[in-house]
C-alpha cells in the first residue's frame, strides 16, 4: 500500500489465452472496493488501451481511486503475468532522504 496503508491481493487468472478473471480481496478502502465490484475481467486487447481508454483506469477513475494509487498498475500487471506477457517481478516505489 501507498501512505494509505490499506493492504489488498489482487488475484487473476487465465479464463483462455486473451482473457483473464480479476477479484480485488482484502482492501479496506471504499474506493478499491467499489473498483473491485466493476473490474472482474480483462482482455489482452485492454492491456494495450491508452490510460485514458484503458478499463482498469477509466473504472479506478469512476470508483474515486487517488491518482497515485499503484492498484490499477497492479491489476494490469497481474493481468500480463497471467497471459505470459511479463515475468514475476517485485515492484517498489522508494524514496530516499
Amino acid at each position: 500500500p501507498g501512505i494509505c496503508g490499506f493492504n489488498c491481493t489482487v488475484c487473476a487468472q487465465k479464463i483462455d489465452k486473451r482473457a483473464v478473471a480479476l477479484s480485488i480481496e482484502g482492501s479496506e478502502c471504499k474506493q478499491i472496493q467499489r473498483l473491485a465490484k466493476t473490474v472482474t475481467e480483462i482482455s489482452m486487447r485492454d492491456l494495450f488501451k491508452a490510460l485514458t481508454k484503458n478499463p482498469v483506469f477509466v473504472s479506478a477513475e469512476k470508483a474515486g481511486c487517488h491518482s497515485t494509487c499503484c492498484v490499477p498498475t497492479a491489476i494490469l500487471k497481474a493481468a500480463e503475468v497471467v497471459l505470459g506477457m511479463a515475468l514475476t517481478s517485485e515492484v517498489m516505489i522508494k524514496f530516499e532522504p
